[in-house]
């Protein structure tokens, strides 16, 4: 249990948001100021927004409500560089500003924000990351759903174990904060970094709401990559999956060997069968080829570490 309130900082990735960040940002201070009042967190709390490269009026509206409230910070980078990057950026930034603990937030305020709440209580309980989980997935579209469903089974049948129905709405501690700076890979997942850390751990649940305006950035390209990205981050299982399916190709290869044998010697007959060779020839090029693009997202996920690139670059930061 603590018995101190907390400082929290509120991270915003941002990405063409200029319809809704406004609105967003007035409502989260709404919420600050009302657990201020509840004498939950400390009046020095604030949020801080990630402008991850947009090209519409994000930053000047970012800009324009931070001249007016100091619970607005924030930072732009020079160039898009994708969710988990602003998510990194937000967390280093309130890491190295100042905070007891930090909660991030998507920019459309799906994520019902009152839920807030229930993650500083469940921090005062003694937890170090309190989770996210939405209760259902009724706004979402029936292709969605079924995306998101084979996401997370993947991910936990490939041993990357994650919570489901958990994003990445969730709140950790400066003591999580200060764990992650120890670790230096640039193709970080954050939903599984969070969950392997160890650190005691609550889930709150909530609801999601319609987005007020806008579109989704989120299409199935970059869900793609983003679960690739999990995958081969926490994962070694798919390395061994090639290593079984070559072995089940060189066994079957040594049968088909041995009966070839077998009808030429003993039968006197050399079999037949030229469409089943090429047929054969298709599926073991296509197993093969399948193995590489498995192997090549890992020695990929290497290279970028290797070459050992910032994870961002930002422009201008407001304190």
């Amino acid at each position: 249990m603590r018995t101190e309130k907390p400082q929290l900082a509120i991270v915003i990735p941002c990405f063409n948001e200029e319809l809704c960040v406004k609105s967003t940002i007035e409502r989260l201070v709404e919420v600050i100021n009302d657990l201020v009042l509840k004498n939950k967190i400390t009046n020095n709390s604030y949020i801080y927004l990630v402008d991850d490269g947009s090209k519409d009026n994000t930053w000047n509206i970012i800009e324009e409500l931070h001249s007016k409230n100091n619970h607005v910070k924030g930072v732009k980078f020079i160039k898009n560089f994708g969710n988990q990057k602003a998510l990194m950026a937000g967390l280093e930034g309130v890491r190295a500003l100042g905070c007891d603990c930090v909660v991030t937030i998507d920019a459309d305020l799906q994520q019902d924000e009152n839920a807030i709440e229930n993650f500083v209580d469940a921090y005062m309980e003694g937890n170090e990351i309190v989770l996210g989980i939405r209760n259902d997935r009724k706004t979402d579209s029936i292709f969605k759903k079924m995306t998101a469903l084979m996401f997370y089974r993947t991910m936990n049948l490939l041993g990357a174990s994650l919570p489901v129905n958990h994003s990445d709405y969730r709140l950790v501690s400066k003591k999580a904060l200060e764990i992650m700076e120890m670790f230096p890979e640039k193709g970080f997942f954050l939903r599984g970094f969070f969950n392997e850390l160890g650190l005691k751990t609550a889930k709150v649940n909530f609801n999601v709401k319609p987005r007020m305006a806008g579109e989704s950035k989120f299409n199935f390209a970059s869900l793609m990559g983003l679960a690739l990205n999990g995958i081969t981050s926490y994962s070694m299982v798919p390395l061994r999956v090639v290593t079984v399916i070559g072995l089940f190709m060189a066994l079957f290869a040594f049968l088909m060997g041995i009966e070839i044998v077998f009808e030429k010697i003993f039968l006197h007959n050399s079999p037949a069968g030229w469409a089943t060779e090429v047929i054969l020839l298709c599926a073991f090029g296509g197993i093969q080829l399948f193995c590489l693009g498995i192997i090549g997202e890992y020695v990929g996920q290497l290279y970028r570490e290797v070459k050992n690139r910032p994870r961002y670059i930002k422009d201008i930061e407001l304190k």
